[in-house]
């Protein structure tokens, strides 16, 4: 009896040490994060939008006028906002925003919007993280019961939109990790522990993927993973998650 005792003990304090895991993993606050041109909705609703709010003529000339001094993707979207907006009054953009916001549910993948409602019944915060214009976005994301919408936010002063855009960067890529982190860090603390769903189409979901314990890629993404196996972008994404 005595000899057994002391692997007695150990085998307690093991057993005691992987409950006290479980039970720091269990009250990890659960986050859901939705990219949502291409995922939560299943095209592109940014150009459309813009052809809406400026017609078609004047996106094709500011974009040919742009697009030559500009060597990136971001740099031209930036621009091409700054172009076509700047000296709008600010509730014009705002109006169209919520306009155009009533008639995207009609684009929602359905079990994309259907996974949304199950994170929001198991208590997890949801964000929408996405390239797309914050004046549509948000009153969306209102209408879905979000926690927050992280997008390309377009500023103004005294009721007149500058041109520029929050934090003077788009929300993709790399960005879409910074945006989400900061926000995690506001509502759970620096540094929190999170369990993170996130949810991509394209390679500018990539980081976002690879940040989160439990990605998902949807679509040709989806498609092609299966086909060839995992994707690297997203591997090892619970390490990351860890050490935000």
């Amino acid at each position: 009896m005595t000899g057994t005792a002391p692997a007695d003990r150990r085998g307690e304090a093991n057993r005691q040490g992987e409950a006290d895991r479980q039970g720091e993993a269990a009250v990890r606050p659960g986050v859901a994060a939705f990219d949502f041109d291409g995922t939560l909705a299943r095209r592109d609703t940014l150009v459309p939008f813009l052809r809406r709010a400026c017609g078609r003529r004047r996106l094709s000339l500011a974009t040919a006028r742009v697009a030559p001094r500009c060597r990136t993707r971001d740099e031209l979207k930036l621009a091409l906002l700054a172009t076509l907006f700047r000296g709008w009054p600010e509730e014009r953009l705002l109006e169209l925003g919520r306009t155009y916001a009533a008639s995207l549910p009609a684009l929602f993948r359905p079990e994309l919007a259907e996974r949304l409602r199950w994170h929001q019944d198991q208590g997890h915060a949801v964000v929408i993280v996405s390239a797309s214009l914050a004046a549509y976005l948000r009153p969306l994301g209102e209408a879905l019961g979000v926690d927050e919408v992280l997008a390309v936010e377009l500023l103004a002063a005294d009721g007149t939109l500058t041109g520029a855009v929050a934090g003077g960067a788009n929300c993709r890529g790399p960005g879409k990790v910074e945006r989400l982190r900061a926000w995690l860090d506001a509502r759970y603390g620096p540094g929190a522990e999170v369990e993170l769903w996130a949810y991509g189409d394209s390679s500018g979901d990539a980081e976002l993927l690879a940040l989160a314990d439990h990605p998902t890629w949807v679509g040709r993404r989806a498609r092609s993973r299966r086909a060839t196996g995992p994707d690297p972008a997203a591997a090892g994404g619970r390490s990351q998650s860890r050490s935000r």
